[in-house]
């Protein structure tokens, strides 16, 4: 070493810099924070999970499903309701431009393309911004989809007839009656089993005429003067057979 120089280092191209960033320190570093996996973690996993088991359970037992009577495959007047997550493709299917001969366009089309654009956002903006406001596709996509969904899914609770929902698939009790009757045959002949069907049990928004709690008078009075979907002076007989047709009506009482 000469004065005046300064010193000199040298390295040794053999030792290797080992650099380690941005791993966690070990879990034995903190100590307190950590427990044994069997059996204490899992025994806490164990009884959080009880309690929602015992809570779904005391749901299911307070709210059963709601019900309702068989399939009828043919029943032409039955209104279809899915569950509340698939109600906007059903609204989606109720427009002129996605129904009928366009089903294709409303089932398949619209909804591929739309699932397809989020599908794709990701890769179409590769940005490394996290901010939403720094990702104008991604997030513009995004926002346009949970505004349809929102509004179709309103829109299917707000025009669909409950009412009608509700009446045609409520379960009616099984009652016997005879087909060879009088009663049954001015049914068939009036033309009141194209809409309460050859069982009676209705459909759509024609009510079941089997369980009902109508009194003779009651049914006198439908068939001249109509109620709901059905109008005034359906039926064409005599006064004599208006009278076994209501007793008829009146004793297909549930039990």
């Amino acid at each position: 070493m000469h004065r005046g120089k300064g010193m000199k280092f040298v390295g040794d191209s053999r030792v290797p810099a080992e650099r380690k960033p941005n791993i966690p320190k070990d879990y034995s570093e903190f100590p307190g924070k950590t427990e044994a996996f069997w059996p204490n973690f899992l025994l806490k996993e164990w009884m959080v999970g009880a309690v929602f088991l015992i809570g779904y359970l005391c749901l299911t037992i307070a709210h059963p499903s709601p019900l309702e009577k068989m399939a009828d495959p043919t029943d032409t007047a039955y209104i279809p309701l899915p569950d509340w997550y698939f109600l906007f493709l059903y609204q989606l299917l109720k427009y002129s431009y996605a129904s009928g001969p366009y089903n294709a366009i409303g089932a398949f089309i619209i909804p591929g393309l739309a699932f397809g654009g989020l599908l794709l956002a990701p890769f179409i903006d590769r940005g490394p911004e996290r901010r939403p406001s720094k990702r104008p596709l991604a997030t513009g996509f995004m926002l346009l989809a949970l505004a349809a969904i929102t509004f179709l899914t309103w829109e299917s609770v707000a025009t669909h007839d409950w009412e009608a929902a509700k009446a045609q698939g409520q379960i009616v009790a099984e009652v016997e009656f005879d087909q060879e009757s009088d009663g049954y045959k001015l049914l068939d002949q009036n033309g009141c089993l194209a809409c309460h069907g050859g069982d009676l049990q209705g459909g759509g928004p024609n009510p079941a005429l089997v369980g009902n709690e109508l009194t003779a008078d009651d049914v006198k009075d439908i068939a001249k003067n109509g109620r709901g979907s059905m109008p005034a002076g359906m039926f064409k007989g005599t006064d004599e057979e208006l009278e076994v047709l209501a007793e008829f009506v009146s004793s297909l009482k549930s039990e």
